[in-house]
């Protein structure tokens, strides 16, 4: 994939996170690598208005080039790419359910095997930071080890995969998840599975990407 295509799929992907219900507006943010650094999407743009060439190139030093601000989010992005070399792209989104847990500041737990695609027995939720900050990028990046999603308490999720088709399908598994769970949680406090259970589901999922 040459510059150009990477960066109509990363508007693409940018745009399906609002038709798939996982963002509004503006809100939230998703980049992936290109060459030595990344490109990611821009500042207070709303997505179905965003073209390519709108896009933020940033090194891994947060120096940025393009015609518009970086997003707002943009250490958080550059750090999990420095932190996780396999992270080829980074989805940042405030999709309602995944962020009514996060804002009840409640991991999802391993009440369903698929928890598993994120990479654990389940998919946590970092302490509250003010975005755009280090200390927001710090959280993030300590809860993603061993991870590929994470909540962000009073905020939204986080998740980063192989590439924007991973990525996307990740961050759509892991809302599918928090409406599972806090659909179960009308009912009570479902029963989980063990960590036994939960680890012979991680083996699995390493033989084959379900997402």
């Amino acid at each position: 994939m040459n510059g150009v295509e990477r960066r109509r799929q990363l508007v693409a992907t940018a745009r399906a996170m609002n038709s798939q219900g996982l963002n509004q507006g503006s809100s939230g943010n998703v980049s992936v690598r290109e060459g030595e650094g990344f490109l990611i999407t821009p500042s207070a743009l709303a997505y179905d208005r965003c073209q390519p060439e709108d896009l933020v190139w940033m090194d891994m030093e947060g120096r940025a080039q393009g015609r518009r601000r970086p997003s707002s989010e943009w250490r958080m992005h550059k750090d999990i790419y420095h932190q996780y070399p396999h992270a080829g792209a980074i989805l940042h989104a405030h999709s309602p359910y995944s962020t009514t847990l996060a804002c009840l500041e409640r991991s999802i737990p391993a009440f369903h095997y698929m928890v598993a695609v994120a990479g654990g027995n389940s998919i946590p939720c970092t302490p509250y930071a003010t975005f755009g900050t280090q200390e927001l990028s710090d959280a993030a990046v300590k809860a993603l080890r061993h991870r590929r999603a994470s909540l962000l308490a009073h905020h939204g999720m986080i998740c980063h995969g192989a590439d924007l088709d991973q990525v996307l399908a990740l961050a759509i598994e892991v809302e599918t998840l928090a409406r599972m769970y806090l659909m179960a949680l009308q009912v009570c406090e479902p029963p989980l599975l063990s960590a036994e259970a939960m680890a012979e589901v991680v083996e699995r999922f390493a033989d084959y990407q379900t997402v």
